[in-house]
């Protein structure tokens, strides 16, 4: 009896690790950059490099990237990045993500990128900086700032 005990304790305390990694790794995690919030990291690197199924990072990312002022030299905090079906917004919209107070931007939200997805960051000006070309997959900081461009607000 002692050693059945000892068994299904030792049994539960496994299956509790366990679950307590995938809630804290697992792609059922929602983290969604908001205004103002100070908890990401590493700006201008690929979020997605962690952020994804089997990655270190906490939540799989659909989306992420970092905005910088136009000057490219410093991060562009709380502006907004908006996902759209169609060329430079005049399309239906997709996803509106809020840029964080360190100048990144980020979802574990579903976003179907379709055929392809456009993008307009504006800034708290209400300028507004469209990316004239589609693009299939939400890792913005793989392409900008290393192949093209970074991504600018003002």
């Amino acid at each position: 009896m002692k050693k059945t005990f000892i068994t299904v304790r030792i049994i539960f305390s496994v299956m509790i690790v366990f679950i307590s990694c995938e809630d804290e790794y697992g792609g059922d995690r929602v983290l969604i950059s908001s205004f103002n919030d100070m908890d990401s990291h590493k700006d201008g690197q690929n979020c997605m490099s962690c952020h994804i199924s089997g990655g270190k990072g906490k939540g799989w990312f659909t989306v992420a990237g970092t905005v910088y002022n136009a000057s490219l030299t410093s991060v562009y905090i709380n502006s907004t990045v908006k996902l759209y079906k169609d060329s430079i917004s005049s399309g239906t919209l997709v996803k509106t993500i809020e840029v964080d107070g360190k100048g990144n931007f980020y979802t574990t939200d579903n976003v179907d990128f379709g055929n392809g997805l456009y993008a307009t960051v504006t800034g708290t000006s209400g300028n507004i900086k469209p990316m004239v070309s589609s693009f299939l997959t939400g890792q913005c900081n793989s392409c900008h700032g290393i192949f093209t461009g970074k991504i600018w607000a003002e």
